[in-house]
């Protein structure tokens, strides 16, 4: 039996009209699959970041149609799309943006305090779990600033994780980290598909990093040239 189709976009066309009219993305139509590690490559300026915008909601300036999780995301309010971001997306940046003086537990527990759904405790409780997942609960009451490169990533997947996302998306996940850290993330991006059935979409200019996950699209020109399925 298929996976659940998680996110699916329909002829995405994206145009910039400064300094001049220029076309960033042209039909691009594409679907990811629960459990699925899927990594966008491409030269700079091949809209694979332009892309990433819009599957995150935060640009909603473009042609076509973008469905999570089987709801229709274009054309919502941006007060709708505030709640579908919270529920639905965790984000992983190339640089952790943790609050350096909160300990990597606050740190974590910030979206869930935004989110407003569960108690404090129950927060604190599940934000320890996070980090217990990524090895690093030792750290917990360390505050952010005071822990390695590497950890700092890993609270920030785990703040990523923490209200249960159907999808996490990473920019340049691994673009400030050395060999060893990224391939430490790396490894927890496939142990999160495959044992948590976490949809993962990540870009990256990481070509070693790319070929090491379950799909990478490749983009050229504002379009896909290779949809990275294994049959292809």
């Amino acid at each position: 039996m298929e996976k659940e189709i998680i996110l699916k976009t329909n002829h995405i066309t994206k145009y910039y009209y400064e300094p001049v009219k220029f076309k960033a993305l042209d039909n691009v139509s594409f679907e990811i699959r629960k459990g699925e590690f899927l990594t966008i490559t491409g030269k700079s300026g091949c809209g694979k970041t332009t892309l990433m915008y819009i599957l995150s909601t935060m640009d909603t300036d473009y042609e076509g149609e973008l469905f999570i999780a089987g709801e229709k995301i274009t054309h919502q309010k941006q007060d709708k799309l505030a709640a579908i971001r919270n529920k639905n997306i965790g984000f992983v940046f190339q640089f952790h943006y943790l609050l350096p003086e909160f300990t990597c537990l606050k740190n974590v527990m910030i979206p869930a305090l935004k989110l407003k759904k569960y108690t404090y405790d129950e927060i604190e409780y599940q934000a320890y779990k996070k980090l217990e997942l990524l090895g690093i609960k030792e750290q917990a009451l360390k505050p952010a600033s005071k822990i390695s490169g590497g950890q700092q990533q890993r609270v920030a997947i785990a703040r990523a994780l923490i209200n249960e996302p159907k999808i996490i998306m990473g920019d340049e996940p691994t673009g400030n980290l050395d060999s060893k850290n990224s391939n430490i993330v790396l490894d927890i991006f496939h142990q999160l598909a495959a044992d948590y059935g976490q949809t993962i979409i990540t870009v990256t200019h990481d070509n070693d990093f790319a070929s090491k996950s379950h799909r990478n699209m490749e983009m050229a020109d504002g379009i896909i040239i290779n949809h990275g399925r294994k049959n292809e």
